[in-house]
């Protein structure tokens, strides 16, 4: 029995909460923008995700996965293109990292008034992380069709509802990301050596996800 087109929908919820938590690019960048720049700049870049997935759920339904499929050359350049991007923030996060330990202290009541050029327009630069991720548009066709029921008369409507419970969730992960980010930032306005060396920490992460999405395969 289907819930308007949905299979099992209980079990999609528990797969997709598990699917939101696990740490990726889009979440890691949110948590940094926070963490340097406050709430509203942490809003804009999870805005930039939300748009992003939106689009790739469309393209999902629009069979992008199969078009991926038939020219590989496309898939090559947006994968390629999507490991240069995440690699490249990851070296200015650790560049930034290194900077802020050789220049001199700042009082903690006086922000800076420069922000790192990986964390200025937080929403633009969230939404190109979030859409140069071919894989992700591969994931989402296998983990989806699962729990549409085919024989449904309006395939639209099961497809909807999936979208919104996988979106709700990631809209109160990134909200919890946000805010634990600004706690970081008064936690550790003090700390240098302890913020360069989790800034530095989360480059690195970037730059493995850069590797991973570049030897990443169609199958």
């Amino acid at each position: 029995m289907s819930f308007y087109g949905v299979t099992d929908i209980w079990t999609y919820a528990l797969g997709a909460l598990g699917i939101i938590l696990l740490p990726g690019p889009n979440s890691l960048f949110v948590l940094s923008v926070a963490t340097a720049r406050g709430v509203k700049a942490g809003y804009q870049s999870a805005m930039g995700v939300f748009v992003g997935d939106t689009v790739l759920l469309i393209l999902t339904a629009l069979g992008a996965a199969s078009l991926l499929h038939t020219y590989p050359a496309l898939f090559l350049v947006v994968k390629y293109l999507g490991a240069g991007y995440l690699t490249w923030l990851g070296l200015n996060l650790i560049g930034s990292a290194w900077a802020s330990l050789r220049a001199p202290a700042v009082n903690a009541s006086t922000p800076s008034a420069e922000n790192p050029v990986h964390l200025t327009r937080p929403f633009e630069r969230a939404l190109v992380i979030s859409l140069l991720n071919p894989k992700a548009i591969l994931f989402l066709l296998s983990f989806f069709v699962q729990f549409i029921d085919v024989s449904y008369a309006t395939p639209a409507v099961p497809f909807l509802i999936l979208s919104a419970i996988v979106m709700a969730f990631s809209a109160l992960y990134l909200s919890a990301l946000i805010f634990a980010g600004v706690r970081l930032a008064q936690a550790f306005r003090q700390r240098q050596r302890l913020s360069a060396g989790l800034s530095s920490g989360v480059g690195g992460l970037f730059v493995w996800f850069g590797v991973k999405l570049a030897t990443a395969n169609l199958n």
